[in-house]
């Protein structure tokens, strides 16, 4: 066991956004150009989970296939990554915990936070502690902590599978563009003899029936991930295989520009009644993008940075 942090990068790769098409609740997302430029955004963002692939080898040199059953990777996003944009993956390992960055060439980071094995402490227990929480819910109005989903979700990603207007995309093109291609995703030559879904997959199949929550927020609005978190509790998780997401919201917060929601969904095996793995969202809302958002004398003004005071 070493006590130094041992510092491993990854190259540098160009993460590709698969979401220019993606629509809810009848309108585009921040992931549209338009959009993005209306919201003094950038451009259209990568989403987030596409950044995780890419400490998948530095985490598989380290842990090697545990990583892939009780590996957790949990991270604050902090700038926007535009298509084709280059990052690279740090990790400083110390045991089963590691503290990451993914940064730009230009050295603007976009994510920070750790990957852990089991149950190390992570980035966002730390987030949540320091929450400023949301005590007049308007985009949100009618969530609270504690409130789960209307019901079990059940779902499973084929190769071909169609996601739906959020994720207007398959896991096999997923697999064009990956940053990090392994012959694991698409046949049995693994440790577990079938393929595995990637982590950053796992996000998009925990979001892909959302629509069945039951957890309506006001529309029209514009969101953007702030943080998130996926926890293999005993993965991988597989290909075309059933699985039932159970949602609970968390915590409810606020910044400058966003009302915040924290969600955790739970994918349990079908088959097994096991949980296999968490997803932990915090997704922000940007205020402005609601018509009837009232004003709020404690913000006179937006900040220009899209999560506002973090």
């Amino acid at each position: 066991m070493f006590t130094t942090p041992l510092e491993i990068r990854g190259p540098f790769r160009a993460p590709r956004n698969l979401l220019l098409d993606q629509t809810y609740g009848d309108h585009a997302g921040i992931h549209d150009p338009a959009t993005a430029q209306r919201l003094g955004v950038a451009g259209a963002a990568v989403e987030g989970p596409t950044h995780f692939s890419q400490y998948d080898p530095l985490a598989a040199r380290m842990w090697g296939e545990q990583w892939f059953s009780s590996g957790c990777l949990s991270a604050h996003f902090e700038a926007i990554c535009l298509d084709g944009e280059r990052t690279r993956a740090t990790a400083a390992f110390t045991g089963n915990r590691a503290l990451i960055h993914t940064s730009k060439e230009d050295g603007t980071r976009v994510l920070s936070g750790t990957a852990t094995l089991g149950d190390e402490p992570t980035a966002l227990d730390e987030r949540l502690a320091r929450l400023r929480p949301l005590h007049r819910p308007v985009i949100f109005e009618g969530w609270k902590p504690g409130r789960t989903g209307a019901r079990p979700e059940h779902v499973r990603m084929g190769p071909d599978t169609h996601l739906g207007d959020l994720y207007p995309f398959t896991l096999n093109r997923k697999l064009e563009t990956i940053t990090e291609p392994s012959p694991w995703y698409t046949g049995p030559d693994n440790p577990w003899g079938r393929p595995i879904v990637p982590l950053e997959m796992i996000s998009v199949l925990a979001m892909s029936t959302w629509a069945e929550s039951g957890l309506v927020k006001a529309e029209p609005t514009v969101g953007l991930f702030l943080d998130l978190q996926i926890k293999l509790l005993a993965g991988p998780v597989f290909v075309d295989a059933p699985y039932v997401l159970e949602r609970e919201v968390v915590a409810l917060g606020e910044t400058r520009r966003t009302e915040t929601a924290w969600v955790r969904t739970t994918v349990t095996c079908e088959t097994t009644g096991s949980a296999v793995a968490e997803v932990l969202l915090h997704q922000g809302v940007f205020k402005e993008s609601y018509p009837d958002y009232p004003h709020d004398p404690e913000y006179p003004q937006a900040s220009n940075s899209p999560g506002g005071s973090r």
